[in-house]
This record gives C-alpha cells, structure tokens and sequence, in this order.
C-alpha cells in the first residue's frame, strides 16, 4: 500500500474539524518484519537526500511537531532521524520558556534556534505552543507580561496566527521550507499509554502528574489545534495530520512525508568546474610523489 503525502495535508483555507480526521488508518505494513523493512528504506534515502541538502548548502529545511502529550513524538523524530548525519541536523525541545525569553515576543526562542541553508531543524513542540496551551490556559498571557490592551477578546489569536504566517512566509522567501505535523491521537489511545508508562518501571521518567492533569481541558485542545491547523496551514507551509494511534503507521507516514519534501527540493551535490579539476589534479599528484 503507498503513502500518499496528500491525504494528511491541510489544505490552505480548509477549516479542521478534528474527529472527521482519522486516528488510525490501515496499515502500511503486514507484518512486524516488513514494518522495519519500509522504514529503513525510508530511513538510506533520506541519508542520502540529506548529504547533498547538506552539500548544496541552498536551502534550510524545518519539520516541527505538534501534539497532545505521549502521542510518540519522540519516537517519530528518532526513528526517522535515525540515518542523518548529526552534522547536519539540529533537534530543540521546547518547554516552558525562561525569564529572559518571557521577556521578548513569542517568537524570538524559536526564531535563534532556526537551522542554517543545508541543515535539517526539527522542532519539537515550537511557537506554535502559544496559540495552543496559552489559548486553553490564557492566564499565562500574564506571566508573559503581555500589555492589557492586547488581552480583550479572541483578537490576541488571529494576531498571533497573522504573526506566524508572516514569519512562515519570510521564512519560505528566504529559503526555509516548513513543514509542520499534527500527531492525532485518540483520548483513549493516551489513557493506554499513560498506564504504559506507570506499569513499565522503564518508562515511569516519562510519566508527569501534570499530563493526566490536563487530560480534563481535552475538549479546549482540540479547539484549539482545531482553530490553529485552519488558520495556519499553507501551500508553502503546510500542516499534515498523522494518524497517532498505531506508532509504526505514524512514522512510516511522517518519514514518507519528509523524504517527499526533500525530493522536491532536488538536492544535488555541487557541480565540479574544470577549473576545480585541474587544480584537484595538481592537489593529487603532489599527494602521490613518493615521501608526500
């Protein structure tokens, strides 16, 4: 079965209405086996795409991820990052912000942690984090020391969706491709994995109070994610909705989507001049005297 990029992309101007969108879809692998077979695959060719991304040195590419808590963003980001080379790949976590980036606009943390023209930037969690837990929790907005005449109202969101396509369009123009995912999981699906992570002493440093805490604003996410994959996912910058539920389904979808995103970029390694070649041969032949 072929992964097709285009049935998890939102399209521009699409409004989102989460529970028409899949958790689980069937799977692109029969077997345990064949799982790990496509994967792999997947896995050598983005290899190989990211040397010569790297060596063209012509275009930035950045993949932020976006989800509920324990729906397998660090395994997606792992397993598919698994074969770049860690010289050309830069991956930041995103948590609560500190002092000093409270102290300037909801962008700026994630704006100096951008990845340079040949290098692969994964965010996880991102800006995006403040038109979403800041919209389900909005006292934070006081702790960010946001002026009070921005507080009125759901006029502080669509500023903050502008800022960010404007930013995602300044990107594109300047040679940074964004491409964004959504991992949709099911309430009942993080129950599952939540009483995973407390039944398995290997995974108890996963499991945070505070997640099953949140659990109850379940309803205020998605309308948020809901309000923020319609107003933000463009045809230069796009959202993908990864069904979350099967973990191996997931990463085969989200790798797929990666590896398209960087054929289309058409990465190639620096064409050699002949002058270039001429003066390697000098290069070599001093190489080869005898006691070089």
């Amino acid at each position: 079965m072929k992964i097709d990029p285009k049935d998890f992309c939102v399209k521009e101007g699409r409004r989102v209405q989460l529970k028409k969108w899949p958790t689980r879809v069937a799977q692109y692998y029969s077997s345990e086996k064949e799982y790990k077979k496509l994967l792999a695959a997947d896995v050598a060719e983005l290899s190989s795409l990211q040397q010569k991304h790297y060596a063209s040195n012509r275009y930035a590419l950045l993949l932020i991820f976006q989800a509920m808590d324990a729906a397998g963003k660090d395994g997606i980001i792992r397993h598919i990052m698994s074969g770049v080379n860690p010289q050309g790949c830069q991956v930041y976590s995103f948590k609560h912000p500190s002092a000093t980036e409270v102290d300037h606009d909801f962008l700026w943390r994630t704006t100096i942690c951008l990845p340079g023209r040949g290098m692969i930037g994964v965010f996880n969690r991102s800006y995006y984090e403040e038109v979403l837990i800041v919209r389900v929790h909005p006292e934070i907005l006081r702790s960010q020391s946001v002026p009070d005449n921005q507080l009125n109202g759901e006029g502080i969101w669509k500023r903050r969706y502008q800022s960010i396509l404007d930013h995602e369009k300044h990107l594109h123009r300047s040679g940074t491709r964004v491409v964004k995912f959504f991992l949709h999981i099911s309430k009942e699906e993080q129950r599952k994995r939540f009483i995973e992570r407390i039944d398995d002493s290997d995974k108890n440093w996963k499991f945070n109070e505070a997640d099953v805490k949140e659990r109850e604003f379940w309803k205020d996410y998605m309308n948020a994610y809901e309000q923020c994959l319609s107003a933000t996912s463009t045809d230069n910058a796009p959202w993908y909705i990864v069904p979350g539920d099967d973990k191996a389904n997931a990463r085969l979808i989200a790798s797929q989507i990666v590896v398209s995103t960087l054929r289309r970029l058409d990465p190639e390694f620096p064409e050699t001049t002949p002058e270039r070649v001429i003066e390697l041969q000098a290069f070599r032949k001093k190489l080869t005297k005898p006691g070089a």
